[in-house]
Formats: structure tokens, C-alpha cells, sequence
């Protein structure tokens, strides 16, 4: 098929370099993407990513609040394929058996691990070694359909949720765009998922965010880059909420955890299991981000050593 019609699902940052190269490489319909949402102190009604870039090249726009039940003009296009890259909704039945070829989705995580809404956050923060960018046929499961092609890379030490999903969202519009014309002639590989190793990463819940620090060191190092730079972990100190956004962590015996016991030029070091978790950047209450040298500056360390954090 030479010139297939096409609709793309998505909405965050992630699926704007999938969007491009389908701009790019073929003719895009609609674009289906969440409603605009309020955001923001002043509360401003903000459309996605995906919809501003849509709506740059003059593309229909689709924004139905929940899909389920309002997907018919998704229908009257006609689609050959559908491609979904981090949408936010399921997606019914009658959608996907709409296309005249099939719904494919571009998935952030080796899969059958890390099905959900959230594969970045879970591979970092479970200290997974690698990750990667999954093709998929799409069914009605949760990231249960058939696979089509995989790529894999290496996790750094020094990735976060941030660095992480920016490599993966090129990695999903290049092999997409490699995978395509195999789909397209009907040649493509189908793998089946092996539903017995399947792990689930569901979208990161407000008790996720909080570091315990009864948790070894290397589980909070892991946590905090799994929530760098959204939504962030956190501790409280003296009731107010502060964000953790990047640490260091140093093994030593410890006796009581959850307590300032260091203080240096650059760095909060709080006591956990195995040792001390030196924070170095964070964002305290009320504040902008900030490096922990800039919070320090002018604070006398007695204020805040020997104190508890919850």
C-alpha cells in the first residue's frame, strides 16, 4: 500500500518524534489526542503536544473526553492504520477494528515487562540494567497485543525519567518508521507475548513519590532518578514538603535512619539502611529547583542536623 491513511493517538512530549515522522513519510489524517487541560497558577487551558503540532500542519484534530463512547468520527475517516503512542485512554473495540490493516502502538519497555502507563518510571526506579521501545499489535488488553519488532538499550547510571524518555521517543519514531514498510506489505514478523513473565507498570501513584529511608541507599538512588523531573520524590522536614530531584549515596553502618546527620558545603547527607543519601539537588517547599549549595548558602547547618525527616 503506497499511500495508506493513517490516524495517530497520542498526547505527551514522548509522541511528538512519531508524529513528525509520519507527517514526514506519509499522509496523516487525524490525529486523536486527550482534551486540553488546565494548567498552571492561572489555571490557562493548554493544548497537548501532539495537538499543537497537529494543528501546525493543519491536521484534523479529534479530542473526545472519553473514547469509549465517542469515537465515530474516528470511524467516518476510514482508516488503514491507526498508530497510538502514549495516548492516555483504552481504546474500544470498534476502534480498533476500524483500520482495513490493524492498530499498532508504540510501547516504552521490553515488553511482555512493564505493560501500563508508566515503563520509564518503573525501569528506573525496579534498577533495571536495560529497557527499550516495543511495536505492538493492539487488542483490547493492556499492552497485550502481538509483537513486532523490538530495540533495546542500555540503562546509564546517570539516566532519569527525563534523559530516559527523551532516547526512547527517538528510538519509537525510528524503528516505527523501520518497521513500517514490512507492515504495510504484509510481511511483518507477529510474536506472541509470553503472558507468564509479563510485569505491569501502572501510572505513579502520590505514595510512590515519598522516599523512605528505612529503604537502602541504591532503592532511593533508583527512586529518586525513576521520578526525575516528574512528579519527584519527596521527603518532609519540620512538616514541609521537599522535592529530591538528585543524590549520592555513600554505604555506612547506620543505627537510626531518617536523620540529618551530615551536612556539607553541596549536599543534605540523610541516614538510611546502608548508609548516608547525600541530596544535592531539591526543591524545597515554596521554592524553584535548586542545587543543595545554593539552599545551604547562608543556613547554618546546626538548624537542620540531627533532625528527622518523614
Amino acid at each position: 500500500m503506497k499511500n495508506p491513511k493513517i490516524i495517530f493517538m497520542g498526547t505527551p512530549d514522548f509522541a511528538v518524534p512519531v508524529l513528525e515522522m509520519l507527517i514526514n513519510n506519509y499522509q496523516v489524517s487525524m490525529v486523536v489526542t486527550q482534551p486540553d487541560k488546565k494548567v498552571g497558577r492561572k489555571q490557562t487551558l493548554t493544548p497537548s503536544p501532539i495537538k499543537e503540532l497537529a494543528q501546525k500542519h493543519k491536521i484534523e484534530v479529534f479530542q473526545p473526553e472519553k473514547i469509549r463512547v465517542d469515537y465515530e468520527p474516528i470511524l467516518k475517516v476510514k482508516p488503514d492504520l491507526i498508530i497510538t503512542c502514549a495516548y492516555g485512554q483504552i481504546i474500544p473495540s470498534a476502534v480498533l477494528d476500524c483500520p482495513t490493516i490493524a492498530c499498532f502502538n508504540v510501547h516504552a519497555s521490553l515488553l511482555p515487562k512493564y505493560r501500563g502507563g508508566a515503563p520509564i518510571h518503573k525501569a528506573l526506579i525496579n534498577g533495571e540494567k536495560e529497557t527499550g521501545i516495543t511495536i505492538m499489535y493492539m487488542d483490547v488488553g493492556m499492552d497485550t497485543g502481538d509483537m513486532v519488532a523490538k530495540q533495546t538499550i542500555p540503562i546509564e547510571e546517570s539516566d532519569n525519567v527525563g534523559l530516559l524518555h527523551e532516547k526512547l521517543s527517538q528510538i519509537g519514531a525510528n524503528l516505527l518508521k523501520e518497521t513500517l514498510p514490512s507492515i504495510l506489505k504484509g510481511t511483518n514478523k507477529r510474536e506472541k507475548q509470553k503472558d507468564e513473565e509479563a510485569t505491569y507498570a501502572y501510572n505513579i501513584k502520590r505514595e510512590e513519590e515519598h522516599l523512605d529511608f528505612s529503604k537502602k541507599g541504591l532503592e532511593l538512588m533508583n527512586q529518586i532518578r525513576g521520578l526525575n523531573p516528574w512528579p519527584t520524590a519527596n521527603f518532609y522536614l519540620e512538616d514541609l514538603e521537599y522535592k529530591a530531584l538528585e543524590a549520592e549515596f555513600v554505604p555506612k553502618n547506620q543505627k537510626e535512619t531518617g536523620k540529618i546527620v551530615d551536612v556539607t558545603k553541596t549536599a543534605i547527607g540523610i541516614s538510611c539502611a546502608d548508609g548516608i543519601l547525600y541530596i544535592t539537588k531539591l526543591k524545597p517547599f515554596g521554592k524553584k529547583v535548586m542545587f543543595s549549595k545554593d539552599f545551604l548558602n547562608g543556613l547554618k547547618k546546626e538548624k537542620i542536623l540531627n533532625q528527622k525527616v518523614k
